[in-house]
């Protein structure tokens, strides 16, 4: 075992074993019990949103998974990743206020408890928190294995063992401290995962001899390395720009980031936002596949893209500052997982439990209940996990193009168009979830575009067309109270 890489990741999963602990004492019981645990209280500033959004959504595709395609096609890849430049500033802008303001107004606490005030029907909360475990469950083991295969590469353990520790370090901190402890977590996340990429790209530049000769060298190899189109040419001018919608302006329909929308202090924290996510995405984004590109030239001839970035920061890297850039895709991976597990459980336990089984458990019942469901799926996670995919990147970018389908529109228009009502949300979950499943299953990039594009077209024509016909659907409190 390295301990030179190791001691710096022990302190880094010690420090978040403290924050764990030390959140959970600042987490409310009683009334306040759901608020503080699922969304920290809504009392957060811009910086601490800003970085909370980025660490939650870069995440092992970002860190591992999408450096190790760059490894393999290019800078095209590189182009094709940066449209997640938009991700933070779209998400803020197009909920931004308004979502946060009917949010309050009806004390929603996840996802689903607007969808259950503005559509008032149980089969929309059904479908949408059944959409929720279904696709996120997926994205939560991409993650687990991501943070397995870190630590088996820079300890040496065998992968088991590996996703062991990486399990039992994030359940104990996220299980006690919530929410609260996820956004103070991934504050410190996004940090490490800035500073990480800023070393790890300029130390893949030195070892490659400089970027003109890295260059010179993946264009000796093969030319299309260079070029928009990829290695094997696979990266069409209508997929990367269809692929915009998986990974830029479609991430408004991700539980685990709109939830965010609704947890920041004021206008200002989210004008603040907006700024510095926008810059920080943009810069984590550029550099981390940029290095997985610059990579080739420095180590070649990995076979396993997803082992790219701890090979090459063990190669480039003294083995102190190795192991402290190694805590970069760590954090990433530990801050999506976290997220992602918080908005499971609430969607079990808030959105279900509390909702349709037993409205009047006592809030001591649904504590318990939260920190038991919350274990619960991680350890299901972790079993599944145990067997993992070669490329974790296309299981995180499944589960993203299946919520997309299935939330863009009923929460998009559910905002801003009144006459969208119960049988159109329903009609586009349902249509939007199935035949993204399809298609992806049969047909995957469908006349080029990715498969994301015809299921987010399909739902959209279904909610309009099915909230325009259905006269057995009255309009919603909400709307009917001027507050859609």
């Amino acid at each position: 075992m390295n301990w030179e890489v190791v001691i710096p990741l022990l302190a880094f999963l010690i420090g978040m074993f403290v924050v764990g602990i030390y959140t959970s004492r600042q987490v409310q019981s009683g009334s306040g019990f759901l608020q503080d645990y699922f969304l920290g209280g809504r009392h957060l500033g811009g910086f601490v949103l800003a970085l909370t959004m980025v660490a939650t959504y870069g995440s092992a595709s970002s860190f591992i998974g999408g450096p190790g395609i760059a490894y393999k096609l290019g800078l095209g890849w590189v182009l094709l990743a940066m449209a997640q430049l938009v991700t933070g500033y779209f998400t803020l802008a197009v909920l931004g206020k308004k979502f946060a303001i009917v949010a309050r107004k009806i004390d929603a606490v996840t996802l689903i408890d607007f969808l259950k005030a503005r559509y008032e029907n149980k089969w929309v909360v059904i479908f949408s928190a059944a959409s929720i475990s279904i696709f996120l469950f997926s994205a939560t083991a991409a993650q687990w294995v991501g943070g397995g295969r870190l630590i088996e590469s820079f300890t040496g353990v065998s992968y088991p063992v590996a996703l062991l520790i990486f399990s039992f370090s994030v359940l104990v901190y996220v299980i006690a401290g919530g929410f609260r402890a996820v956004v103070i977590t991934d504050t410190l996340m996004g940090i490490v995962m800035f500073i990480g990429t800023l070393v790890i790209l300029a130390g893949t530049i030195i070892a490659g001899g400089g970027v003109p000769h890295i260059i010179s060298t993946l264009a000796a190899e093969n030319p299309n390395l260079i070029s928009p189109y990829g290695a094997d040419k696979s990266l069409t001018p209508l997929y990367v720009s269809s692929f915009w919608l998986l990974v830029g302006v479609g991430v408004v329909g991700l539980p685990q980031i709109s939830v965010r929308a609704m947890s920041y202090r004021n206008s200002k924290a989210m004008h603040q936002a907006m700024i510095i996510g926008t810059f920080v995405v943009g810069f984590i984004m550029l550099g981390m596949h940029l290095t997985g590109v610059f990579a080739r030239v420095v180590i070649p001839g990995v076979e396993i893209g997803d082992k790219v970035m701890p090979m090459l920061a063990l190669k480039v890297l003294p083995g102190w500052l190795a192991g402290i850039v190694l805590a970069a895709p760590l954090a990433a991976v530990m801050s999506t997982v976290n997220a992602i597990l918080l908005i499971v459980s609430s969607s079990i336990v808030k959105d279900i439990y509390i909702n349709y089984i037993k409205p009047e458990a006592s809030q001591q019942s649904v504590k318990r209940l939260s920190f038991s469901v919350t274990a619960i799926i991680g350890i299901l996670v972790f079993i599944m996990a145990l067997n993992p995919p070669d490329l974790l990147i296309w299981l995180n970018l499944f589960s993203f193009g299946g919520l997309e389908a299935a939330f863009i529109w009923p929460v998009v228009l559910g905002l801003y168009w009144r006459r969208g009502n119960a049988a159109g949300a329903v009609g586009s979950i349902v249509t939007g979830v199935l035949s993204y499943i399809l298609l992806d299953t049969f047909a995957p990039n469908l006349w080029g575009m990715h498969t994301v594009v015809l299921p987010v077209v399909l739902s959209l024509a279904a909610y309009i067309l099915l909230s325009l016909v259905s006269k057995n659907n009255p309009q919603s409190s909400l709307v009917k109270q001027g507050i859609i």
